[in-house]
């Protein structure tokens, strides 16, 4: 049955940062933000463990579950979606996805305090020159669809010779020196949080907006393409 303050696990896998928070309605409990790089896998569920303890509370108490679902890590996103459906379904919980990249829109817009008519680029590193984008307004409404683009001195151009655009997230610090002096490029160093779920998890509550939990999937963006390993006599040709 649907609660008016609902009790929310928030899970953040989608970049370098492995990050837990838990909500009470609008209410902000507890967050944990563990960025040393890439350790989803063991740190995880010690992370939701600790929040979990931390306030008294067991997965029985929650209402639901909350993942970010990408573009980003496929590693990351694959490690946070599994473990988010083994909670839903031992719970009986429903899920809810938030978009990687509005998440890190709201958090830099939350750390800088400038103009509110200003566009927000939150920019996920996809390695090399290469990230994954959308352009955002002041209110959070996506312009354009999400897409991977190869960072020039000329990305953007067409908005930033108009207005003024909030660049952020992990992968916007290769693109501040293709632009530097250019004024209408701003800049937030706001690190990605799973606290910035909070408020776009509730609403997707109060509406209903649940995921199916047998089938849904994190939005690569992208199709992973292995490595093929370097070690000698791994592969026989």
């Amino acid at each position: 049955m649907k609660k008016n303050n609902p009790l929310i696990l928030h899970i953040e896998t989608a970049t370098e940062i492995c990050s837990v928070a838990l909500s009470q309605g609008d209410l902000l409990l507890q967050v944990i933000d563990y960025d040393q790089s890439f350790s989803h896998a063991e740190k995880l569920m010690e992370l939701i463990n600790e929040v979990l303890e931390g306030n008294r509370l067991k997965t029985s108490d929650l209402d639901a579950v909350a993942v970010s679902i990408g573009p980003g890590s496929y590693t990351g996103l694959r490690i946070g979606v599994s473990t988010v459906k083994g909670l839903a379904y031992a719970m009986e919980i429903p899920v809810i996805a938030i978009s990687t990249l509005s998440s890190i829109a709201l958090g830099a817009k939350k750390s800088v305090n400038i103009n509110g008519s200003n566009k927000i680029a939150p920019m996920i590193d996809a390695r090399r020159m290469e990230v994954y984008t959308a352009l955002y307004d002041w209110e959070g409404v996506r312009l354009n669809e999400v897409h991977s683009e190869i960072l020039d001195e000329n990305s953007f151009r067409e908005f930033l010779v108009k207005e003024p655009i909030l660049f952020c997230g992990n992968g916007s610090n290769k693109f501040k020196p293709l632009v530097e002096g250019n004024s209408n490029a701003l800049f937030s160093d706001a690190t990605l949080s799973a606290q910035n779920m909070v408020q776009p998890a509730l609403i997707k509550y109060k509406n209903e907006e649940f995921e199916d939990t047998a089938y849904f999937e994190p939005f690569y963006l992208k199709d992973y393409i292995p490595v093929k390993s370097t070690v000698k006599g791994l592969y026989s040709n």
